[in-house]
């Protein structure tokens, strides 16, 4: 039986969206099975909503995937909770491809809004009826207020918005329950201690102030597209809090395809295992430079692997490959040594954007879109480059990455490969 899906958005970020996902998320799960997703490229949040509903998340990026393969991800026999990014037509580019909204059109999703209503009162009604109006093929089927002062604020705007769209519910303003952050996002969930009691009191709060039954989910279609073939059969994954950057939707691709997917810990020292592949994800390498330093048998395990199998990184796993990386206290810690590359985060400076990424040769071969996020600068680099790329209105921008012999990688993360138009 096929499950059924919404997608929750907000007018622009920091409107609350995370938080009130998060608390539904929990608050389902307490009724059924329910799982959650979250628009565009993000590693963190997703945590964060397996933590609250116990189930598989999933990224759903209407840039670099096709409907179809959205809908093959999507499918299945629990509600869907899909969590957008930004605002709710914010996209990729000039043309703002890749928004929340074209992954509700793409996916048929009904939109609840989530609007901060802490400095407006009647004025919420043009916002949200501005919204309803922008785009005629998209359902807003309600709005959850969020930050709401007192029973009388919530009173005053449901009664500006009787005539434009239901309120699903009005939650009020609770300073205790900000989540911390940094620069790539929230606070990585396994980084909480409290977040079970954090996840609890947010559901609480949305039991009480949403009227859940009044959600309305649409069914879900079935999707027929294939995944990302996998690079080799055997694969070693990093992954632990310094490279927890790896896309779920990836590694099950490549687990369907008959590949042999295993994971060790570089900040444990844990040596790298047999296979034919090594990968090392993204994630804060900044944050555990020295104790990497220190491992011994990690880097001794990964320099002898680089002499007999293919070896890949994606940012903070592609720092982990150079010679050399200086934290933001401006100490330098000696690294893998496999490119030749230093990476420095003493003058953090952002670079951010979808990218469109061809290789011709080394361990990552193909056409892919993925993204770049990181605060990381390059000192030095020398050699071959991994990618062509450009940009997401297809701009040529300089090549990424760097490969010597089978170690190769960038700062960019692959989301999914481009296929050739069919004939």
């Amino acid at each position: 039986m096929s499950g059924r899906g919404l997608l929750i958005a907000a007018p622009s970020s920091g409107s609350g969206k995370t938080t009130i996902t998060l608390g539904l998320l929990r608050a389902l799960s307490r009724r059924g099975l329910v799982r959650g997703a979250k628009s565009g490229p993000d590693y963190i949040d997703p945590k964060f909503h397996e933590a609250a509903c116990g189930r598989p998340c999933l990224n759903l990026d209407a840039w670099a995937m096709t409907p179809d393969r959205m809908r093959a991800l999507s499918y299945g026999s629990e509600t869907l909770i899909v969590e957008g990014a930004m605002g709710l037509f914010d996209g990729a580019g000039m043309s703002g491809s890749g928004s929340a909204a074209d992954v509700a059109r793409h996916l048929n999703l009904p939109v609840v809004l989530v609007v901060d209503c802490s400095r407006m009162a009647h004025s919420v009604a043009a916002l949200v009826k501005g919204f309803m109006v922008h785009d005629p093929s998209l359902v807003i089927t309600g709005v959850i207020l969020n930050k709401v002062g007192s029973d009388k604020h919530a009173a005053m705007i449901s009664a500006a918005l009787a005539d434009v769209v239901p309120v699903l519910g009005a939650v009020p303003r609770r300073t205790d329950l900000i989540h911390p952050s940094r620069h790539l996002g929230l606070v990585q969930a396994g980084e909480r201690a409290d977040l079970e009691t954090w996840l609890e009191d947010v559901a609480d709060l949305i039991e009480t102030h949403v009227d859940l039954d009044a959600l309305a989910p649409a069914p879900l279609s079935r999707g027929t597209a294939t995944g990302l073939p996998p690079p080799a059969q055997s694969i070693a994954v990093a992954h632990d809090i310094a490279f927890a950057f790896a896309y779920p939707h990836i590694l099950r691709d490549w687990r369907d395809a008959g590949a042999e997917v295993s994971f060790f810990s570089p900040l444990n020292d844990e040596p790298v295992p047999q296979c034919d592949l090594v990968y090392l994800p993204g994630g804060y390498p900044e944050l555990h430079a020295g104790r990497i330093a220190d491992n011994s048998n990690f880097l001794n395990s990964i320099r002898s692997a680089a002499e007999a199998v293919d070896i890949y990184g994606e940012c903070g796993g592609y720092m982990i490959l150079g010679k050399g990386l200086v934290d933001a206290n401006g100490v330098r810690h000696q690294m893998a040594g496999l490119l030749n590359l230093e990476t420095s985060f003493q003058a953090p400076k952002l670079h951010l954007g979808y990218r469109m990424l061809s290789a011709s040769k080394g361990p990552i071969q193909g056409h892919y879109r993925g993204h770049e996020f990181h605060y990381a600068t390059t000192v030095s680099a020398a050699g071959d480059p991994l990618f062509d790329a450009h940009d997401a209105d297809g701009i040529a921008l300089d090549p990424m990455g760097l490969r010597h012999g089978r170690v190769a990688g960038s700062f960019a993360h692959i989301i999914d490969r481009i296929l050739p138009p069919s004939r």
